[in-house]
């Protein structure tokens, strides 16, 4: 399944701790959609929150934020994982 990156700018700054909790929303709600949220980080200062999710589409993962939380990323990328 591919796997997509989105970038979340959030003015002002976010806490790690406010983050977490829409996380839980995400993955309470992801099976919905077929998504399986991976990993989350966090810049607190700049206020930029990066998912990784594995997911049928960018779409299935847009819809997965929007109706949890209603915290759309503002950026999505599909990534491939190289070493």
């Amino acid at each position: 399944m591919p796997k997509y990156m989105d970038v979340h700018h959030i003015d002002g700054g976010v806490t790690a701790a406010d983050v977490a909790g829409l996380h839980e929303k995400d993955l309470a709600h992801q099976h919905v959609h077929d998504v399986k949220f991976l990993k989350y980080w966090v810049d607190e200062a700049q206020g930029k929150v990066f998912c990784l999710s594995e997911a049928p589409s960018a779409e299935a993962a847009v819809a997965v934020h929007r109706e949890a939380h209603g915290a759309v990323a503002d950026e999505i990328y599909e990534v491939g994982e190289f070493s």
